[in-house]
């Protein structure tokens, strides 16, 4: 394993990785490893291809597309 040295950790973020590593039940390093495989391990989305690939599955169940006006319909007919 390699070993990594961190200098100069502004006093806030290092109170955040602090309070996550707290909450996640790990120890600093631990959290901050979490945080560096989070941030090389994820991958960005195509919003365009997300979006023609939502379409052709909406398509595919037949299910009516929903506009601005249907979204405050369905909203106003919530509050009754």
């Amino acid at each position: 394993m390699h070993t990594i040295t961190v200098k100069n950790i502004p006093p806030e973020i290092y109170r955040k990785l602090k309070q996550s590593a707290k909450e996640n039940r790990r120890s600093i390093n631990s959290e901050i490893i979490m945080c560096i495989e989070r941030s090389t391990c994820s991958q960005r989305v195509d919003t365009t291809s997300f979006l023609k690939r939502i379409e052709q599955l909406q398509k595919g169940l037949a299910l009516p597309s929903v506009v601005e006006a249907g979204w405050e319909k369905a909203r106003d007919e919530g509050r009754s």
